[in-house]
């Protein structure tokens, strides 16, 4: 398949672009890939639509963009441990609330992530991303100087503690927590490819930015959590069955809308090995 036939349509000036022209299920060469990761670092998040692709194709595709990484907090497909399950339903709503970027109570958070829509409800369940380059670029000068020194904890607990606290979760909690002890990561990243300075922070999984007072800490992170989340970072995503959303988890944050219980929504989530942020 070649790199010609894809289009990627911007949906927002900040991130976003629906992509045409490819086949997720055929095998991609090395031009078509090296198009793709251009068009990711570029738009920050990508979305397919009409990919009837199995967990192998998803596996596949994210296997070109580096090794593989798998989440101690949620059930897998048989066979594919890579292959994450996120499923909502009346009886298991889902919990997650913040805006985050993915596992960054890791040393090596994902560089990106695919998400592949199964089940989605007939109203509600979109998503919400942000870009936190355009975020950072609309600091003032002399904030961006504060924070570029600073580091802050992430935590697996802060944003499990609940879900894995139910009956029965005792014993995954306790071994997820000895699995992924607080890490430590600067508050503004530099992207590895694009070179653009980046906010490193989240609701999830950021405790405490370690060189400031508790008080002090606390007031920053509150002052950049609403920050990010202003409309002109944001792009929004409708799902629709067999669509795809392909992110750059260095560059971005996202948000689920959680507004659609008691329906049925069924996705399956590939992550990707990224490097350790600086």
């Amino acid at each position: 398949m070649s790199s010609e036939n894809l289009i990627a349509t911007p949906l927002t000036a900040a991130l976003g672009a629906e992509v045409t022209g490819i086949d997720l299920t055929q095998n991609i060469s090395t031009e078509l890939y090296q198009a793709l990761r251009k068009a990711l670092v570029e738009h920050q998040v990508l979305f397919f639509r009409d990919q009837n692709i199995e967990p192998k194709h998803q596996r596949a595709l994210a296997q070109l963009f580096g090794p593989l990484q798998t989440h101690p907090a949620y059930g897998t497909v048989p066979g594919l441990p890579e292959v994450t399950i996120l499923e909502s339903t009346a009886q298991t709503p889902s919990k997650i609330e913040q805006w985050h970027t993915d596992m960054t109570f890791r040393a090596h958070p994902p560089m990106g992530t695919i998400l592949r829509s199964r089940v989605v409800p007939e109203q509600g369940g979109d998503t919400l991303w942000a870009s936190m380059s355009a975020a950072y670029d609309a600091l003032s000068p002399a904030l961006q100087k504060f924070l570029q020194p600073l580091t802050a904890a992430h935590d697996f607990r802060h944003g499990f503690r609940e879900s894995l606290a139910e009956p029965g979760g005792e014993v995954r909690l306790a071994q997820a927590i000895t699995e992924n002890p607080p890490v430590i990561h600067p508050v503004i990243r530099k992207h590895p490819e694009s070179g653009k300075r980046l906010i490193f922070v989240n609701e999830l999984f950021t405790t405490h930015i370690r060189e400031l007072a508790l008080a002090e800490s606390d007031h920053i992170l509150a002052l950049l959590f609403e920050h990010i989340r202003s409309p002109e970072f944001c792009c929004r995503f409708q799902w629709s069955e067999n669509a795809v959303a392909f992110w750059d988890n260095r560059s971005t944050q996202h948000k689920p809308i959680n507004d659609y219980f008691p329906a049925h929504r069924l996705m399956e989530r590939v992550t990707i090995d990224g490097d350790m942020p600086y």
